[in-house]
């Protein structure tokens, strides 16, 4: 039997103390009201998480301004006080099952395939995004090809960002995290071939991760040092598994250096197979690169559903915290079971249907 003290001693990231060190990923849901207002059925979702025992809870990628940024068609948003309100609800909710809960901020650039403010859409660069639109979330056809954003679009993305996380904070929530993977807006002025800028926000590594440093930044100032931030990061992305990062562990050590400077308390890094070479130089993971080089504590994620597989990255120093999709949506009890022996569930690929459910859930 694995021994897996280790996943339920207690963590510090920033200032939020979580009781054990496994948490809920972020996983995109289209379950909010047209209007972007989380519902009581949203809030049984997170609190469940709460109950079975996880630390911290990630929230779904919620949007934070009503120009370019909305994902999907019923994706939660943060962008008024009145979405603010909805959602501390679920904060009082989360926070009395036991749990600390994060709010992760969501900008979809060129993947924006359902936008109730606007059919246009923005990114660094007009290049039109690999792949199709995601049909779990009501997408259809190839991705149009978006508008590469201005100086002052640029300026007011950093601007939704930092009144999103005010109005976080004012609700409760005890951190929040910037989505910077995956494909979406921060993501793709990382990525050297959706970013074909000219200015100080393209061309080297160096100026492609400036708007996620800027971002980090400009939230630390308004929200002041006691609130946790953290930031999301990947190679791959929804609509391109296979990506990585073409100057490897240099890229790695200049992305990690810069946010391991930008003010934020940890970097969420997901990964396929958490544990796995990040580049095919190396036997180092992605995770423990950002370790390395972000000099702040990091949370893995990617198939460490198995405790061995998540004792294992946490003892070797690779990762602090471990977060779970899959492996949490098949068991919202994982926690509370790995500690009492209890079998796990298998996930079934596929659609997961929760009780009352207005639509279905899938892993980001």
């Amino acid at each position: 039997m694995t021994d897996t003290k280790t996943l339920f001693e207690t963590v510090t990231l920033g200032n939020t103390t979580l009781d054990n060190r496994v948490g809920v990923a972020p996983m995109t849901r289209i379950s909010a009201t047209s209007e972007g207002l989380v519902t009581d059925q949203m809030g049984s979702y997170y609190t469940s998480f709460a109950r079975g025992g996880f630390g911290l809870v990630i929230t779904e990628g919620t949007y934070t301004d009503d120009k370019y940024i909305q994902a999907y068609f019923d994706q939660s948003g943060i962008a008024y006080d009145e979405q603010a309100q909805a959602w501390g609800k679920i904060v009082d909710s989360v926070h009395q099952a036991g749990a600390k809960i994060f709010l992760q901020l969501q900008h979809s650039g060129s993947l924006s395939q359902g936008n109730r403010f606007a059919q246009e859409k923005i990114a660094p660069s007009a290049i039109q995004p690999k792949g199709e639109q995601l049909a779990m979330y009501i997408g259809e056809g190839p991705y149009p090809t978006p508008r590469e954003a201005t100086k002052e679009e640029i300026t007011e993305v950093v601007t939704g960002f930092v009144n999103a996380a005010k109005r976080a904070q004012s609700v409760g929530f005890d951190g929040i995290e910037i989505h910077g993977a995956n494909g979406y807006l921060l993501d793709e002025f990382l990525t050297d071939y959706t970013n074909r800028r000219t200015d100080e926000y393209g061309g080297s590594t160096e100026n492609r991760v400036r708007l996620l440093v800027e971002v980090s930044k400009a939230i630390r100032e308004a929200v002041g040092k006691d609130f946790t931030i953290g930031i999301r990061i990947s190679q791959a992305k929804v609509n391109d598994y296979t990506h990585k990062w073409a100057g490897k562990e240099q890229d790695a050590e200049i992305i990690f250096g810069q946010l391991g400077q930008a003010g934020l308390d940890y970097i969420h890094v997901t990964e396929y197979e958490a544990w796995k070479p990040a580049f095919d130089t190396s036997e180092a993971s992605l995770a423990s690169l950002a370790k390395k080089y972000g000099n702040i504590p990091v949370i893995a994620n990617g198939h460490l559903e198995d405790p061995e597989s998540a004792r294992k990255i946490i003892e070797n120093g690779e990762a602090d915290v471990v977060t779970l999709g899959k492996g949490a949506l098949a068991n919202h009890d994982w926690v509370n079971k790995v500690k009492n022996g209890e079998p796990l569930a298998e996930f079934k690929p596929g659609e997961v249907l929760r009780p009352n459910a207005k639509i279905k859930e899938f892993e980001a």
